[in-house]
């Protein structure tokens, strides 16, 4: 199978000021969205909010959290080019510390048919703890100091997929290398210097087109930190300082993919497809074709946008039509079946990803409030909380020092 790599040298750097309380980017630190801490089991609109405050336009980002500064970014002007923007609020009292804004490009995919569904502020931003770095799809990607100052902006293409959905995959760092999915745009994989936005290399690859997954960075054979990514087809482990392929592994999941990979200690797990999802278990470590090699199990019962969570050898996850599953890490094997009630009929319901807190686990719907679970094989409901206002909540949470923070098309809202 052909691949065509197109790569350029560089020496990346580790420095970071982030802290253990810090949700740093898409689902939190390396994108397993795992916290710590305990976060409230119940709220409602008359208590368990401590603060919330009005965004200048909708988007499905999450919020990131770095200290006491949350970063989230939104769209303007549906039927134009319109803006994008950034905003930085103040964890404590909820109140705007600085805002800014980008042109959208001159060339959109129009607003209509499933990119109503998300719009153009899909991908969550990324923090080093000095920088924020924000992808905009064709609008480019933008770097800002956490104090509001902007640093770079640079795009990264203007293509469009066959389906013209818009981009959804987040950014995410290693070391001084911004690792951008530019499949809608480019068709291929990018590094950024996070000093000055130059591509210091790409991964090309026609069959990124449909792939909306965010990487995530895991240390693969000889110990060398890889950018793990699953794509229509494909699962990649790229080494990010050069973007050159180490391994691929080869699946049968369909069409476009959206979760993203997730990290067991001897296992990647893969998701979605289409237009029947698979999940694959594909044992870590290994070069070039790990095909027939490492493939250790596969399964139909998957999950099409959200993201599971693993931990304690299972797999934990609802899928966008409302069906809350685990499954034994180890096998496939399917522990935990159920059916979310309450739930709003019509299209798909649920978009965020699971995110974990303590031993329980919280699951955002659309339009039908934050379903909460017990961290355990069977999945008891413990509790339904309802939805903080009449627009989507596409987003997943990010969670902080006992704080959750829900992102609708409307308002960001503090947990506590």
């Amino acid at each position: 199978m052909k691949r065509q790599l197109l790569a350029t040298l560089l020496i990346a750097g580790t420095a970071s000021s982030l802290f253990a309380s810090d949700w740093p980017r898409f689902r939190g630190p390396n994108g397993q969205g795992l916290a710590d801490c305990e976060v409230p089991l119940k709220w409602d609109t008359e208590s368990g909010v401590e603060w919330s405050i009005d965004l200048p336009g909708p988007g499905s980002s999450s919020p990131i959290v770095i200290g006491e500064k949350i970063f989230v970014t939104c769209f303007s002007n549906e039927d134009s080019p319109g803006k994008r923007h950034i905003v930085c609020i103040d964890a404590k009292s909820g109140k705007q510390l600085w805002t800014d804004a980008i042109a959208g490009p001159a060339r959109e995919d129009s607003y209509r048919g499933y990119l109503t569904e998300h719009g153009y502020a899909s991908a969550t931003p990324v923090s080093d703890g000095t920088n924020v770095y924000a992808f905009f799809g064709k609008a480019g990607v933008v770097a800002w100091t956490v104090d509001g100052k902007k640093l770079w902006e640079k795009p990264v293409g203007d293509m469009s997929s066959n389906r013209q959905w818009g981009s959804a995959a987040s950014p995410v760092l290693a070391g001084e290398i911004l690792v951008v999915n530019a499949s809608e745009e480019r068709r291929a994989i990018l590094g950024l210097s996070t000093k000055t936005g130059e591509e210091l290399w790409k991964a090309e690859y026609n069959a990124l087109e449909l792939c909306y997954a965010t990487p995530v960075m895991a240390k693969g054979e000889a110990d060398v930190t890889e950018a793990v990514i699953s794509m229509p087809g494909e699962v990649w482990g790229l080494n990010p300082t050069n973007g050159k392929l180490r391994w691929y592994c080869e699946i049968d999941n369909g069409g476009n993919v959206s979760p993203g990979v997730v990290v067991g200690k001897e296992h990647f797990f893969t998701f979605g497809g289409y237009p029947e999802q698979q999940t694959n278990a594909i044992k870590r470590g290994g070069r070039e074709d790990i095909t027939k090699s490492h493939r250790a199990w596969k399964s139909r019962n998957s999950t099409y946008v959200p993201t599971p969570v693993l931990f304690d050898d299972h797999l934990y996850w609802v899928t966008d039509r409302a069906q809350a599953m685990s499954a034994n890490a180890k096998s496939g094997e399917v522990v935990a079946r159920t059916r979310l009630k309450g739930i709003k009929s019509g299209g798909r319901p649920v978009y965020s990803s699971p995110v974990k807190a303590g031993n329980k686990i919280y699951v955002v719907t659309r339009r039908s409030g934050t379903f909460v679970f017990e961290a355990k094989p069977e999945m008891p409901e413990l509790a339904k909380n309802p939805p903080l206002d009449d627009t989507d909540f596409n987003a997943t949470p990010a969670i902080s020092d006992g704080r959750m923070y829900l992102r609708s098309n409307k308002a960001l809202y503090c947990i506590k």
